[in-house]
């Protein structure tokens, strides 16, 4: 970890250790939020980077069930070294849909117990709920994820447009290229609302599709040529949700960047339980059958699917496995399409290792592993004499 630092610290005004992530990938790696019942191991990583670096070492931490051990948690970084505290008022188990609602008063309580600079973290889906958190907590400043993706104007107090958003992202792309997967993301996130409404979703499967920036703009394009005039109150807006009800809770039109409201742990759990009955009633089980009343498996539905999703390019060359047996006498599995001995794997294994051969198609490297073996036989029993040259 010091090494770490030490490469980034003249690129960098401070290094942020993430203690937060809750991801199983985090936990087979040891790394995010399963560190935080190794505390000596934490003290010592934010104590050897402190020493290492000049600049500022920060860490970003959830909380424990107990305000107690989650200060004691707090005071331990500090005393290590940590210069800013960033705390998520979640626990390592409040993930996915069982998320639930972050506890400002362990923020609150740890804010009042160490004397460093501290972000609070949860809950905050619009610039009112920053206003909110600082007044309650009395901390520094409010960091903000899920909020950000779905409105990333979150901070300036407004509900833009989402193709305005859309647009904006895509210019920084432009600018500063990333892999396709991580423009698709952050536009299903923005475009997260107005993707349920049925007839947008020939958009969202071109969105899902999409491999180059203009397949990415010509999905913004086309969700506000669909809403601009509704936007611009041309033409009257209805959806199922009766977005003019007499509620007190304000619903925005799909069109505008909006928070994502997961449903509570609670009704989770019950989404879940329903779910389950219904698998284990085989009469809703569901039966799919071809043209000709032949059931299908299950496996081959999800390649149907997939061939639908993505169908094959007229002009595209499909690869198919030729009927051409092994040339062995013994042998009748087929021959493999790029051997360069026109034989089976078997065969060709048997033949390189008999006669020192290398086989590109197979992969099979005899002849190549025992030059590069003998090479480095040559070289290592040179080192001895080369030790005794230079003793004279």
């Amino acid at each position: 970890m010091a090494a770490a630092a030490k490469y980034v610290e003249n690129d960098c005004d401070a290094i942020d250790i993430n203690l937060g992530c809750p991801q199983i990938i985090a936990k087979r790696g040891r790394y995010g939020s399963y560190l935080q019942d190794e505390w000596d191991l934490l003290s010592n990583i934010v104590q050897t980077m402190t020493k290492a670096v000049s600049v500022p070492i920060t860490c970003k931490v959830r909380i424990f069930e107990s305000i107690e051990k989650t200060v004691k948690y707090a005071l331990m970084l500090q005393n290590a070294g940590c210069k800013l505290l960033t705390v998520h008022g979640r626990t390592r188990e409040q993930k996915g849909p069982l998320t639930g609602i972050a506890s400002w008063k362990h923020i609150k309580a740890v804010r009042e117990a160490i004397s460093i600079p501290m972000f609070a973290n949860g809950n905050i889906q619009c610039l009112e709920d920053v206003y909110r958190c600082l007044e309650f907590t009395n901390v520094n400043g409010v960091m903000s994820a899920e909020g950000t993706l779905t409105n990333p104007a979150i901070f300036e107090g407004i509900n833009p447009l989402v193709w305005e958003m859309a647009d904006e992202y895509l210019d920084l792309v432009e600018k500063y290229p990333c892999p396709s997967s991580y423009i698709r993301g952050h536009m299903f996130k923005m475009f997260h609302k107005i993707f349920t409404i049925e007839d947008n979703f020939d958009d969202r499967h071109l969105l899902a599709t999409a491999q180059n920036l203009s397949d990415f703009r010509q999905v913004s394009m086309n969700i506000r040529d669909k809403y601009l005039p509704y936007h611009h109150g041309k033409v009257h807006f209805e959806d199922g949700e009766n977005m003019y009800s007499n509620g007190y809770n304000l619903i925005l039109p799909p069109w505008i960047c909006q928070p994502y409201v997961r449903m509570s742990p609670e009704q989770h759990k019950n989404k879940m339980e329903e779910l389950s009955k219904k698998q284990q009633n085989n009469e809703n089980k569901r039966i799919h059958e071809d043209s000709e009343g032949v059931v299908l498996s299950r496996k081959k539905m999800k390649k149907l699917k997939r061939i639908m999703r993505r169908p094959i390019k007229p002009d595209s060359q499909q690869h198919t496995r030729g009927q051409e047996s092994c040339v062995s006498d013994a042998c009748r599995n087929p021959l493999g399409g790029k051997c360069v001995y026109q034989l089976c794997k078997k065969c060709c294994k048997e033949k390189c290792f008999k006669e020192v051969l290398d086989c590109k198609g197979h992969r099979i490297l005899v002849l190549t592993r025992r030059e590069l073996a003998k090479t480095f036989e040559e070289n290592r029993s040179a080192i001895p004499v080369l030790n005794q040259l230079e003793t004279f």
